[in-house]
């Protein structure tokens, strides 16, 4: 997690017909135990940087969660 609260996210597959985006979306939701429906791209679909909502989880456990991820 950056110092602005942002949270950078490697992945593997290529910004290919949406294959990175899908690849985003099943990291998110197994890293946040959501299902893969809980988790959309609500903005930047074709962007490198994205702005993603999470379904069914509270602020608090997310913020919780990403703490962790800074390492």
């Amino acid at each position: 997690m950056d110092t602005d609260g942002t949270l950078k996210v490697r992945l593997r597959s290529p910004p290919v017909e949406g294959a990175a985006n899908e690849e985003l979306i099943t990291v998110l939701a197994e890293a946040f135990g959501l299902p893969r429906r809980a988790v959309t791209i609500a903005g930047g679909v074709h962007a490198r940087t994205k702005r993603v909502v999470l379904e069914g989880i509270e602020e608090q456990r997310a913020a919780a969660l990403m703490a962790t991820f800074a390492g």
